[in-house]
């Protein structure tokens, strides 16, 4: 047994050799940089999309100050999907110990491990945007006596630091998507080797496609697209300050990633990446169907956010009329898009 004491505790750790430069997304870019130390260098669009990352959700009741929009599956799938489709060791910690949480992630962080975490973005110092969202993720590579240091998106600046204060209410926050004190690590599992990414590919696409086109609730998927189209005409009436309310929508859907084009944009480039890996074998063809729509329904989601920004900006509801429509345009391609990619099965 070790005789150290508290006194002998490192006064910090930082991890080098790790990329530092931030993605488009909160937990793929965690995912990158705990998965390139373990020896996986993957792109971010491969990544989502082995995550099957794609997905929607309109989420709107009297507790919220605005709808939300979510252009992806709920926080932490993305991770749990891609372990266990590549075969990966995935080691979740949570308790409900404030000490203990941060305990367990210095003992990875002094073993030379980063580590994942779930938390609540409005608590960090450098963080952009003061609005609360528990269900955000970043990789921890290091800390000192005072700050620890995270990997976060390019958009919050890549490599950053908060103190180490801020970084515990963050982590202990409550509320909607909230985790208790969530960590993780992830790494190959024996005997696994590299694999070929082939199947991985094929299963992840069918799976989302599945997924979407079969939502068990009408505000999820392909239903849910449509619910926000009907809904979206009514939200001058539902916001407190339209002028507000509405750039805030705007911001969140096509900056923040909750919708909007950023994830399209991300299943677009990883569907890419699948027709390389598939060149040659019939489902490269339905891959670049697929990925087709969701080139164009990326740029129709641009659209819906500047028509809700303008709408605010103006006070003129027509722009909202116009967002509704091109969302149901959107439903109809997206719908199109996975009924095609489900074919791979």
């Amino acid at each position: 047994m070790s005789d150290r004491t508290e006194s002998d505790a490192p006064l910090g750790t930082i991890i080098d050799g790790l990329p530092t430069s931030g993605g488009s997304h909160c937990e793929t870019t965690a995912l990158g940089v705990l998965l390139a130390h373990a020896g996986l260098e993957l792109s971010e669009p491969m990544i989502f999309g082995l995550g099957s990352g794609l997905s929607f959700v309109y989420w709107d009741s009297k507790r919220q100050a605005v709808p939300f929009l979510g252009g992806r599956v709920k926080p932490f799938e993305i991770t749990r999907n891609l372990a266990r489709r590549l075969g990966w060791e995935l080691d979740v910690r949570e308790t409900t110990s404030a000490r203990r949480a941060w305990d367990q992630v210095r003992a990875r962080i002094d073993e030379g491990t980063p580590v994942g975490l779930q938390l609540d973005s409005h608590d960090l110092e450098y963080f952009g945007s003061r609005v609360h969202f528990a269900g955000h993720v970043v990789a921890l590579y290091g800390y000192d006596q005072e700050r620890a240091y995270l990997v976060d998106t390019a958009r919050q600046g890549g490599a950053v630091s908060t103190s180490l204060e801020s970084l515990a209410r963050a982590r202990a926050a409550r509320g909607p998507m909230a985790a208790r004190h969530r960590s993780f690590t992830v790494r190959e599992a024996a005997g696994t080797g590299p694999g070929e990414l082939v199947p991985a590919v094929v299963s992840a696409i069918t799976e989302c496609a599945e997924t979407f086109l079969t939502p068990p609730i009408a505000n999820l998927g392909n239903r849910g697209v449509r619910t926000a189209a009907r809904r979206l005409p009514s939200w001058f009436d539902r916001v407190e300050d339209p002028g507000r309310d509405l750039a805030l929508i705007a911001m969140l859907m096509e900056h923040a990633g909750t919708g909007g084009a950023l994830f399209r944009n991300l299943y677009r480039d990883f569907l890419t990446e699948c027709q390389g890996l598939l060149e040659g074998r019939p489902g490269g063809v339905l891959v670049g169907r697929g990925r087709d729509l969701f080139a164009e329904s990326a740029l129709l989601w641009t659209s819906v956010a500047e028509r809700v920004e303008y709408a605010g900006a103006t006070g003129r509801r027509e722009y909202l009329t116009e967002a509704s429509q091109l969302l149901e345009d959107i439903a109809e391609r997206e719908t199109a898009a996975m009924t095609v990619l489900r074919s791979l099965a």
